[in-house]
């Protein structure tokens, strides 16, 4: 009998072209985030105190209740402080490895996602949603609208709902409960549409495929409309890799990162890391905040959790998610993984809505807004090429290219409370640059 022997490197070759893997070693060797002092990226521990005093006065001035702060440069943490509390009925100090929900910080994950799977050749950008999601095939455009009962009437779309558009918010799918337009806000409620995230059981897939059955904003690629179309190719993802959005992540992104505290849903030993949405009551007061009749805010934590939202449903840590952004400012690299090609991560980077929204100061690219020539004069938020995003609980991000810079701000808030501590970060966090 003749035995046949394949090589180990043989092997390996093989795996690592196995279409399930979309992460791939890297002859490029980054080193993990780290705690560093100041001057050895170039920052100025002096100058840094100042975010102390402005994060300190915002919580005696009631503000907020707590935040978490993170500086990092070349690939160091410069600084990362807690102030305040994690609950608003305790006395319980906020801790550097607090969990956040971060809502709409999910989507560029989501973003890089779909990306990866386009590095493989899974889809073009301009293919119809429709081809991998058929429900979306026949989009209508709201006409007409009946205050009394909600009914409408719709004309048909002049054209497909597209992966780009879906990601650049321009697909004319809206976002109910927080969309600007109250006719699609009655519209998506009643029609039992998740917008942020539930505790029922529902997946994703059921509820856009009754999101693909509702009237558009407008016609697809005409208008800049802040949507689900994240929720959509959370989605998406499932149908083209073959694997749970959940899973998906965890394999391709938050595992291959070291992305240890960033969930859908919160393992039982991280819960009591979980911080507090905290709201003011009539009196003024901080308060725990319970949600509305559409969303209950004790998500992550119970429920039935079998919902995944792309555009709003995930938890993290400061130090998580300046792991994420750091892979960016590496061109898609991070600690010898790479997820995403330098050239692609230049074309995510780009202006997608030039001709969408010409006289705009933010650029939009395929996972992040950007910062402007026109935005940078004004001063205070970062030399163009600046990427950044924010989420609804009152979490803030930028990363700056040019200076090697990341910051993250973390707050657990609802409603307007005076807050003016995320514009205040980033200026406080690039004046500290000492090179």
């Amino acid at each position: 009998m003749r035995i046949k022997f394949v090589s180990f490197t043989y092997l390996l070759c093989i795996l690592s072209y196995s279409p399930l893997v979309a992460q791939t070693a890297s002859f490029k060797q980054s080193v993990p985030l780290v705690e560093d002092a100041p001057v050895a990226a170039g920052m100025s521990a002096e100058r840094l105190q100042r975010i102390d005093q402005m994060a300190q006065r915002a919580i005696k001035e009631d503000q907020i209740p707590g935040l978490v702060a993170l500086v990092a440069r070349d690939g160091k943490i410069v600084y990362h402080k807690a102030f305040g509390f994690a609950e608003a009925t305790s006395e319980n100090p906020l801790q550097k490895n607090a969990i956040f929900r971060i809502a709409s910080q999910s989507k560029a994950i989501t973003s890089t996602a779909v990306m990866m799977l386009w590095e493989q050749a899974k889809f073009r950008l301009d293919d119809p949603v429709s081809k991998y999601i058929p429900e979306f095939e026949n989009a209508q455009v709201l006409e007409t609208f009946d205050e009394s009962d909600s009914t409408y009437t719709t004309i048909p779309a002049n054209k497909q709902i597209t992966i780009r558009h879906l990601l650049t918010h321009i697909s004319g799918i809206g976002y109910g409960i927080i969309d600007g337009d109250d006719r699609m806000r009655k519209i998506y409620q009643k029609a039992g549409i998740v917008d942020l995230y539930t505790v029922d059981a529902i997946s994703i897939e059921e509820n856009i495929k009754k999101l693909a059955k509702l009237p558009l904003h407008h016609h697809p690629g005409e208008k800049f409309t802040y949507s689900e179309g994240l929720d959509v190719l959370g989605y998406f993802i499932e149908v083209v890799s073959g694997h749970s959005f959940d899973v998906y992540l965890r394999e391709h992104i938050f595992d291959p990162l070291g992305m240890d505290d960033t969930w859908f849903y919160l393992p039982k030993e991280k819960e009591d890391r979980l911080v507090d949405v905290q709201t003011k009551n009539e009196a003024g007061e901080w308060v725990t905040y319970q949600g509305t009749e559409y969303y209950d805010a004790s998500y992550p934590v119970n429920g039935a959790k079998t919902f995944f939202s792309g555009g709003a449903g995930l938890s993290s840590t400061a130090k998580d998610y300046a792991t994420f952004l750091q892979m960016y400012l590496n061109n898609g690299e991070y600690n010898g993984v790479r997820l995403l090609s330098r050239t692609t991560v230049d074309f995510i980077m780009a202006n997608q809505l030039v001709d969408i929204l010409p006289e705009s100061d933010i650029a939009y690219g395929l996972a992040f807004g950007g910062t402007s020539e026109e935005e940078f004069r004004r001063g205070g938020v970062g030399s163009p090429g600046t990427f950044d995003w924010g989420g609804y609980f009152n979490t803030q991000y930028w990363a700056e290219p040019d200076e090697k810079l990341i910051g993250i701000i973390m707050k657990q808030t609802r409603g307007s409370n005076g807050d003016q501590t995320g514009w205040k970060f980033r200026i406080l966090a690039r004046q500290a640059v000492d090179d």
